[in-house]
């Protein structure tokens, strides 16, 4: 398959690139700056040179393509405050994209997560595509889960769209994503912390089994599919605390909710979660199979405190 793929040269995107042309794609990559379209040429994929918010750019190049995945989201406007905003941007590409692919049968795949699905419990395929799934959830993380229905609905006018929710750590070498956050406040604050009892669950998959969910579920995921990348169902935070800890040789500690905000500023409130989930639907349909390190083996690496 030729296969259009925004935010090819970003952290996803940079595994499921040479995931897809292993296995005899050709890819073509939007790249936004001269530092991306390099990367992209020297993993072997074609460049398209554009931007989110060129939505007559991407009309075209999904329209040329045999299939999209949609990976590109804009995380720097998102945690400087304006999530809203960046998710509106990402709705306006899902929009354009399915109008590209209406009735053509074709593959469209899009990232999506699973943090925040369902509180407390384990959270499966299942959960999330009811319209009202998404009221308890701040205005930009709702607007969110809102395109990610909004691509499963495609499946109706022709398009063999899925979602693929990741877990809240991909994680691996080069990662600067949660765990690399939490690594710099512990270090910062001299202790590992972790929140209440620590028995909060957070679920993670390596980044190679991720890139590799994408091309299987581009292969052959059927219509409406909602894809889990999940590993490890649920880590307690505890034991990332300790294996922090252990690494950095500082203690750790329990801290209270309502020191939360200044110990963990704005990882607060996603360290504080207990968001297990499943992925035995994902592994039933397409016999995806984790085979990289879990979180845990992977810190103990070393290559997160180097």
């Amino acid at each position: 398959m030729r296969v259009f793929v925004t935010g090819a040269s970003g952290w996803i995107g940079s595994a499921v690139v040479p995931e897809l042309i292993g296995a005899g794609h050709q890819v073509v990559g939007l790249a936004r700056s001269d530092t991306s379209a390099a990367a992209l040429t020297a993993a072997g994929a074609e460049v398209h040179r554009g931007t989110l918010d060129d939505l007559d750019g991407l009309r075209s190049a999904a329209a040329a393509s045999d299939g999209v995945i949609h990976l590109a989201f804009k995380h720097e406007i998102a945690f400087s405050g304006d999530f809203e905003g960046a998710a509106d941007a990402d709705r306006r590409a899902i929009e354009t994209f399915g109008e590209a692919l209406a009735g053509s049968d074709r593959p469209f795949l899009i990232a999506s997560g699973t943090l925040g699905l369902a509180p407390g419990r384990v959270a499966t395929e299942q959960d999330g595509r009811d319209p009202d799934a998404a009221a308890h959830l701040p205005a930009g993380p709702r607007t969110r889960l809102a395109n990610a229905q909004k691509t499963l609905s495609l499946a109706s006018r022709g398009v063999r769209s899925s979602v693929v929710r990741l877990s809240p750590t991909v994680h691996g070498e080069g990662d600067n994503g949660f765990v690399p956050a939490l690594v710099g406040i512990a270090r910062e604050k001299g202790v590992s912390g972790y929140l209440g009892d620590g028995s909060g669950r957070w679920p993670a998959v390596h980044r190679s089994d991720a890139a590799l969910l994408f091309r299987l579920g581009l292969e052959k995921a059927p219509a409406g599919s909602v894809l889990h990348a999940i590993a490890d169902e649920g880590v307690p935070t505890r034991s990332i605390a300790e294996v922090i800890g252990r690494h950095l040789d500082i203690p750790v500690a329990a801290v209270s909710p309502e020191d939360a905000a200044g110990h963990f500023t704005w990882m607060a409130g996603f360290f504080g979660s207990d968001s297990p989930a499943s992925s035995t639907l994902t592994r039933e349909l397409l016999g995806w199979q984790p085979t990289g390190p879990g979180l845990i083996e992977d810190l103990d690496k070393g290559h997160y405190f180097a």
